[in-house]
């Protein structure tokens, strides 16, 4: 069988180098992979490896958004990292490359390295380039808010959406693809600049070649990825999201990550690593910057360099290169004079994380919120409660919403949804509307990286579990406070127990398929979204 699929005698002989490549023409972040995965298998074969390709699938996060279909995105993580488990498994791969461009075959490929504990590396797929006007797919987000409040055309809406992406790669603001390359990139399981490289470049199909031959040197040296793995790794991938003004989806990725690899990683640690990582960088979607810019002047390896030398990562952590962080980054340059797309230590975007964990009545197990501080620290206002984010986007585009409101948009966690939607459509017409700093929105779902704003998600337990945004009503009067790190409704405990007598869970139309599994196995939001059991049996 190896045969015909154009073994030779010569390879038999060699190690056999999985590449799983996350393919596909669903979406522009991946339509690329393909090629890059053939640059791999190529870069295998020269290092004395075979390389042989295979597939996983994708789905696009921009393309569902705001649709039913969005479910499926969170658990198409766990599909993607149980069909790369199950290939390298069943084909008894030596070691593998995993290529992943989008948000969730990204993490889903990274728990599938720490699952099967065999030498591998990961590829990030590369960003894409600058739209016109330097443009992005949240310029689109927010633009449908900006027309529905007519503050520009159908025309102009139409050429925002004709030129904000122009091809191959993933979003290209620091959202949940570059926040994840740069986070596994921390981790010390790509090589250095994967994650600081456009999708269309020779130096991504560099990457690629050299990826394959590290994994052929990993194999020969024995080092897996439980070697690289540790407890100070997972911290200095925290350090550099925060640093970085990352997503919030770091936090439910990278405790799955951490899930997978047996090392303990809370939402409380979070919280601990933010009280002194400053966030420095000053990207999208918050701040001015794309990736491709910060790409041009160095990408993160000099802000990591910056970080080892103030003793906010740990140096000695073992990388995919064989050598340690502190080896990797010894002769990286800092970034040229006169940049300003990362500030300096003594003057930060914000002294600390813009990742608050916060927990309250309204969040006995946690939440998370995404503050820059640009949009102030606290909010007070009353509840608008909407049963799902279809209602709660079709309120705010009819501007049923306004100043002091907080927009309340439940079932919609990793079981109620199924599947833990993100909230890019009601953020962005939010931000067209021009209220990002007048309504708060809070959320059991998730966001994109692109969402911006006054926004809490996680909250955990969610509402499908009877959590307490389940019992909220309209007019019920909501706080949240980023310094304090709490998010309460004033309501009484008697009050909220009277509800919660009261309380029945909606019925869903979810019965049967892969929804319907993943309802039934997936853990609190708090603990990363996971399928894992937490005992055999």
């Amino acid at each position: 069988m190896l045969r015909a699929v154009g073994f030779t005698d010569e390879d038999f002989g060699r190690p056999q180098i999985g590449i799983a490549s996350t393919w596909s023409m669903v979406t522009p972040c991946n339509m690329h992979i393909g090629e890059l995965a053939d640059e791999a298998a190529r870069g295998a074969d020269e290092a004395g490896g075979k390389g042989v390709v295979f597939n996983t699938i994708s789905v696009s996060d921009g393309i569902s958004m705001g649709t039913p279909g969005m479910r499926y995105s969170l658990v198409s993580r766990e599909i993607i990292a149980d069909s790369i488990e199950a290939v390298v498994g069943a084909e008894g791969f030596d070691g593998f490359v995993a290529i992943g461009g989008c948000d969730k075959n990204m993490p889903g490929c990274m728990m599938a390295i720490a699952r099967l504990n065999r030498p591998a590396v990961f590829v990030y797929g590369g960003t894409i380039q600058p739209g016109a006007g330097r443009r992005d797919i949240v310029s689109v987000f927010e633009a449908v808010g900006a027309r529905s409040s007519g503050k520009i055309s159908a025309e102009e809406l139409l050429e925002v959406e004709k030129t904000a992406i122009p091809g191959p790669g993933a979003c290209g603001g620091m959202y949940t693809a570059n926040t994840m390359a740069s986070a596994i990139e921390a981790l010390g399981l790509s090589l250095a600049n994967s994650s600081a490289q456009e999708a269309v470049s020779g130096q991504k199909r560099d990457d690629c070649r050299r990826a394959a031959a590290a994994v052929v040197d990993l194999i020969r040296r024995d080092i897996k990825p439980s070697d690289i793995l540790s407890r100070e790794a997972f911290e200095n991938a925290v350090a550099v999201v925060i640093a970085l003004g990352g997503s919030t989806n770091a936090v439910l990725h990278l405790l799955a990550i951490a899930r997978e690899a047996g090392i303990p990683l809370e939402l409380d640690d979070f919280t601990a690593i933010g009280k002194r990582v400053p966030v420095l960088a000053d990207l999208k979607p918050s701040g001015r910057y794309l990736m491709s810019e910060l790409i041009a002047i160095g990408g993160i390896q000099p802000l990591m360099k910056r970080m080892l030398d103030a003793g906010l990562l740990h140096g000695d952590c073992l990388t995919v290169t064989g050598q340690t962080l502190a080896e990797n980054l010894r002769d990286v340059e800092d970034y040229p004079q006169g940049q300003d797309i990362v500030r300096d230590f003594d003057n930060p975007i914000k002294p600390d994380s813009h990742l608050a964990v916060l927990y309250g009545n309204l969040a006995p197990e946690g939440s998370v919120a995404k503050i820059t501080g640009k949009e102030g620290l606290r909010f007070r206002g009353r509840a608008k409660v909407y049963g799902g984010q279809e209602a709660a986007l079709k309120a705010i585009l009819a501007d049923e919403v306004g100043k002091g409101d907080v927009v309340v948009i439940r079932y919609e966690g990793p079981k109620g949804a199924p599947g833990m939607r993100e909230m890019l459509s009601p953020t962005g017409a939010i931000m067209g509307k021009g209220l990002g700093a007048d309504v708060a929105l809070l959320t059991d779902g998730r966001f994109s990286g692109g969402s911006h704003g006054f926004v809490v998600g996680h909250i955990s337990p969610e509402a499908a579990v009877g959590g307490p945004i389940a019992l909220l009503e309209d007019g019920d009067t909501i706080e949240i406070d980023a310094e304090a790190r709490s998010v309460q409704v004033d309501l009484s405990p008697a009050e909220l127990d009277a509800r919660r007598a009261a309380w029945q869970r909606p019925p869903s139309p979810v019965r049967q398929g892969v929804l319907a599994k993943y309802r039934a196995a997936v853990s609190s939001a708090s603990e990363g979204a996971v399928t894992i059991p937490d005992e055999w049996g």
